[in-house]
């Protein structure tokens, strides 16, 4: 089936900012992760994110896949969920959270790309240039003099970023079946990304790791908030949103990063990265703004002929 169709200027506001919600509360992961999940656990983070949060809503809306749907879920989870969350905490664990950050708001760019193969959509300039105007921003934002660059963080960090918008794109081109509300179509790609992720984890990191308090506090925040209101929120933007207006949304996570490690930790933001703000928020403003509409000039009226009495 399809998605819902689009609706106009003033329709889609209140949608695009439930949306923005989406990224703005995955900007909490990277603080979350280093300030209160235990440390070499990627796999785990990504599983107990995901499969727990997937079975509650399944469990509530008691609404399983029919048909080709069984494929299409499993193969949305593996890519949203399954494959894109443990690439996240590889690359929140390896990198400074300004380098994770900045390498994963490449996927405006991923999707503008994807749009053409994926929606035979035709190639447009304005997607990319202000994808790329985005990710300077978020750079000149978060990332630091002292960076330090780790190969497997930044690999993780790019693969993470293709898979999420490889995701986001068939997302947009399969829609979401009739009848089957966005807490449903969530529940169907956590519980396939945590089933992906479960013999993963157990076999790459073993037992799992004492969990605490505070790591408790973490998972829930990154499961039920992080997790499943969230994604909710986001497939239910993706299917009545331009993709590439969705996918330049993603650019909320990594400012909301960089403002948790300003006043939780610290952090100071100085006249550099004032600009890359202004940078990053500018392209999320005009990403929004419908494409400018190519009417054809209208064909000059045809003079009728005189004829002669």
């Amino acid at each position: 089936m399809t998605s819902r169709p689009t609706r106009g200027a003033a329709g889609a506001l209140p949608r695009t900012a439930l949306t923005a919600l989406a990224p703005a509360v995955w900007g909490t992961t990277y603080i979350v992760t280093t300030e209160f999940l235990p440390a070499g656990h990627p796999l785990f983070a990504g599983f107990l994110r995901a499969l727990p949060a997937g079975l509650i809503a399944l469990a509530v809306t008691r609404t399983l896949p029919r048909g080709a749907w069984w494929g299409k879920a499993a193969v949305l989870g593996v890519l949203n969920i399954g494959l894109f969350l443990p690439l996240l905490f590889i690359a929140a664990e390896r990198l400074p959270g300004g380098v994770a950050a900045t390498l994963g708001a490449a996927q405006p760019l991923v999707v503008a790309v994807l749009a053409v193969a994926v929606l035979r959509q035709p190639l447009a300039a304005r997607p990319l240039l202000w994808g790329a105007t985005g990710v300077l921003g978020v750079g000149l934002v978060v990332i630091g003099p002292g960076a330090q660059l780790d190969g497997a963080g930044v690999a993780a960090g790019l693969a993470g970023a293709a898979t999420m918008g490889l995701g986001v794109t068939l997302t947009k081109r399969w829609g979401r079946p009739e009848g089957v509300s966005p807490l449903a179509f969530t529940g169907w790609q956590l519980t396939a990304g945590g089933l992906f992720l479960a013999p993963l984890t157990f076999l790459g990191e073993g037992a799992p790791p004492a969990i605490d308090g505070r790591a408790a506090l973490g998972y829930l925040w990154l499961g039920l908030i992080g997790g499943l209101l969230t994604y909710a929120l986001w497939f239910r933007g993706i299917g009545a949103l331009p993709v590439t207006s969705v996918a330049v949304l993603g650019l909320l996570s990594p400012l909301v990063a960089a403002s948790l490690g300003a006043l939780l930790l610290g952090q100071t933001l100085g006249p550099v990265q004032l600009v890359g703000f202004a940078l990053a928020l500018a392209s999320i403003v005009v990403g929004q703004l419908p494409a400018p509409s190519r009417t054809p000039s209208a064909p000059p009226t045809p003079v009728p002929e005189r004829t002669s009495r």
